[in-house]
Parts: C-alpha cells; sequence; structure tokens
C-alpha cells in the first residue's frame, strides 16, 4: 500500500503511521534499525528503495528516504508512506524537500522526528555522497555510515575522499565487494604448506577503488610487497597472485562471474564468482553496527601502497 501525503509534516507523516498501524495492522514493533538513504530527487530513487526492501528481508527496519528536490524552489514537504507488499519486511517512508528543506541541516531535521526510538540508525548514500560523512548533518545522526564511491560520478576522487576521512562507523561498498575474494585467499593460506607470503601482485580496470583496496588490504594483512597493475581484460577486479616459495596462489577472474583458483600441487578449481549486487552488499553491512576496523587498515594499506612503503606484518 502506498500513500501520498503532498504538502506535508513530520507531524502528520507521524500521525498518519499510527493511523496505518491501528486500522491496518502495520506494526512497527520488531524493527532492528531505522537506514536512511539519502539521495536527490530525479536519481533512481526506486532501485535505491528496492535495494533497502530486499536487505529488510535480513534486517527487518524502518526505511526513510531522504530525495532532495530543487533548492531554488518555494519550500515544500511531499512526503510518501509504503507499507506491506510495497515495502519489503519494513516500512518506507520517502520525504521529497523542496527550497530550503533540500538542504544538509533541514533534512535532518525532517527526518529526525521519524527516527524509531531506541533502535541504530544507519546512513546509506547510493549515490553522491558528502566529503566527509561524519560530519555530515545525517552522518551525524548515525552509528553506521554507507558510501558507494563506485556509484560516484568520479570514483577515484570519491574513494580519495573516503581515505583521507575515514574514522570508526564509516565504510564503503566497494570493500563490500571484496568479501568473497578476501574469505577464498584466506582459506587458501590456511591449507598447507603453510609458507609465508613474499610478495602479491592485484591486477584489476584501472579505475576500480575495489582494486585498490583488496591491494591495500594484503599489504597490511601480510606485510609484504603488493603490486597494483592494470588489468588487460575485464572490468574490476581481475587476478591476485600471491606468490611463495613452493609456488604461487592465484585467483583469476577474467570476465567477472567465473574464478578460477591455483595453487601448487592441487588442481585449478572453477569458483563462482560473479560480481555482487547493491541489495547483497547492503544487507552484509547491516549485518554488523560496530566499527569495521579491518576497512579502515585495509585504508591504511592503500595508503602505504602509494607510497611505495611495505608495512609490518600484523599478528591476528
Amino acid at each position: 500500500m502506498i500513500v501520498d501525503l503532498p504538502s506535508s509534516t513530520t507531524s502528520a507523516v507521524n500521525r498518519k503511521l499510527v493511523e496505518l498501524r491501528e486500522t491496518g495492522g502495520v506494526l512497527a514493533l520488531g524493527r532492528v534499525l531505522t537506514l536512511v538513504v539519502v539521495t536527490d530527487d530525479g536519481a533512481d530513487i526506486e532501485s535505491a528503495i528496492a535495494a533497502a526492501n530486499s536487505a529488510s528481508r535480513e534486517h527487518p527496519c524502518r526505511v526513510i528516504v531522504l530525495a532532495r528536490g530543487q533548492r531554488r524552489a518555494a519550500a515544500r514537504l511531499d512526503a510518501q508512506i509504503r507499507v506491506g507488499g510495497d515495502a519489503g519486511a519494513s516500512e518506507v517512508i520517502v520525504l521529497r524537500g523542496y527550497g530550503p528543506l533540500a538542504a544538509d541541516e533541514p533534512g535532518a531535521g525532517m527526518v529526525a522526528p521519524l527516527l524509531l526510538p531506541d533502535a541504530p540508525v544507519v546512513a546509506w548514500w547510493p549515490g553522491e555522497a558528502p566529503a566527509v560523512p561524519s560530519g555530515d548533518a545525517i552522518g551525524r545522526l548515525a552509528q553506521r555510515r554507507i558510501t558507494d564511491a563506485l556509484s560516484a560520478k568520479n570514483p577515484i576522487r570519491a574513494f580519495e575522499q573516503r581515505r583521507a576521512h575515514h574514522v570508526a562507523g564509516d565504510t564503503d561498498l566497494t570493500w563490500t565487494r571484496l568479501t568473497h575474494w578476501r574469505a577464498l585467499l584466506a582459506a587458501a593460506l590456511d591449507h598447507p604448506p603453510y609458507e609465508a607470503v613474499t610478495s602479491a601482485v592485484v591486477a584489476g580496470e584501472a579505475v576500480s577503488p575495489s582494486t585498490d583496496l583488496l591491494a591495500g588490504w594484503l599489504s597490511n594483512r601480510l606485510g609484504v610487497k603488493v603490486k597494483r597493475s592494470p588489468s588487460s581484460s575485464g572490468a574490476g577486479m581481475s587476478s591476485v597472485r600471491l606468490n611463495r616459495p613452493s609456488g604461487p596462489i592465484e585467483l583469476i577472474r577474467p570476465d567477472g562471474r567465473t574464478g578460477t583458483l591455483r595453487q601448487p600441487g592441487q588442481p585449478d578449481r572453477l569458483i563462482a564468482l560473479s560480481r555482487r549486487g547493491v541489495p547483497d552488499c547492503l544487507a552484509e553491512e547491516l549485518r554488523r553496527l560496530d566499527p569495521d576496523e579491518i576497512y579502515g587498515a585495509a585504508l591504511t594499506g592503500v595508503a602505504d601502497i602509494a607510497r611505495g612503503r611495505t608495512p609490518v606484518k600484523v599478528e591476528v
């Protein structure tokens, strides 16, 4: 069910939520968090809502979409409430602010009265994000702040901003897309002959923040020299080579779908390694509300590689 509230107020939205709860059996009980989605009106809002609805099936939540409209228009708030089949396992509130209400501080003021009491707040920017998410008005309301450098107009610049201004609680979906790669590489190193890695090569598309992050992660966790090289084919991550005295471990994905794991003395293994979609990555990030220290360490590793410095191995 979709209820439109044109030229509304947050008080009217709250009253309508209570009415829907009392008359239609729509409940906010059991919601584990509030997910605030910040985007511009006219952007691909529906795909962001669809991703949030998909993630809500694993994490029941209230989704508040702040869609900032024209800043030169007259001050107006158009609201929409989605419940039932139109909201997955959540309730979706879409706020379209115009004029002064499209600015950051008023936007946070509209969101605050609609947050679930005593529940964590997660902010997600599916498109362009502020240079300093933790300093943004919405970011200050949240315990976790999720961005996606790959969706920015300039992914490399956005990624550098994330690295320069990272604080505990920040994360980026370019990191989440690497989960399967990291798991496979870590598992490969857990098998005999248990030799130390002497160096590594990470190859990927020239503009690929995820490739940079994986190189930074390996540099930080293994304490070895890692070379980040451009890939001759494919988009995103394409291959990782971990050099050891007995022979290299290689994980290669030339087509973006199927990976091949090669280890000395073992037959090649084909592995499903397709690129992860936004709903899958968002659901994973909502599984934890504490700071991701490993992501922060990977960003440090990226800086070490840029300076040509090999870090000391991190003992775990």
